[in-house]
């Protein structure tokens, strides 16, 4: 089987279930946003492998499944939505259940933490606004389609998550935590 096609030489490109549509479909957007989240969750996972944080590798290769999954979910052309099984409460529950595991240690903050400090903690602030950016798309391509509404969720949770593993990470790489001074 080649790798290129050539279907989408002219600008479009196939949902699952066979529907084409421009490549700037808001769900190709959307499911484009978080095969980038994806990727920056991968380098993520790389960068910690080099750290002395391995615990959290089992979470980035949970969360890199459910993301390809959520891809799925945005791709569904018309007629095709049961092509794909839905997200489902297990799967946000994962996120909330490390969220608050991950919370229950870090010390309260009143203000907005700023990125940096570290460059895996970056990476995971990059994924957490690559997320946002998804979650954005997926909205919108919710307003004109049916889109999973666990998988909105999913990316709610999932910036949550990238939140505060990034200051989970700070803590645990002796990285200053950077507090917005309005």
């Amino acid at each position: 089987m080649k790798i290129y096609t050539k279907g989408g030489d002219q600008g479009s490109t196939s949902l699952i279930g066979g529907e084409r549509v421009p490549k700037y479909d808001v769900r190709v957007e959307a499911y484009g946003s978080i095969d980038e989240l994806s990727a920056q969750t991968a380098m993520l996972r790389d960068m910690l492998n080099g750290e002395d944080v391995t615990q959290f590798d089992d979470d980035l290769i949970v969360i890199s499944r459910l993301l390809m999954h959520t891809e799925s979910l945005m791709a569904l052309g018309h007629g095709s939505e049961d092509k794909v099984k839905d997200l489902n409460g297990a799967d946000i529950g994962f996120l909330e259940k490390r969220i608050d595991e991950i919370s229950a240690v870090l010390p309260p903050i009143e203000r907005f933490t700023l990125p940096g400090g570290h460059i895996v903690v970056s990476q995971a602030h990059i994924c957490r606004t690559v997320c946002r950016r998804a979650e954005r798309q997926a909205c919108r391509a919710a307003a004109q389609y049916p889109i999973s509404s666990n998988a909105l969720m999913f990316l709610n949770r999932l910036s949550d998550y990238f939140y505060v593993l990034g200051r989970r990470l700070a803590m645990l790489l002796g990285a200053e935590e950077i507090l917005w001074e309005p």
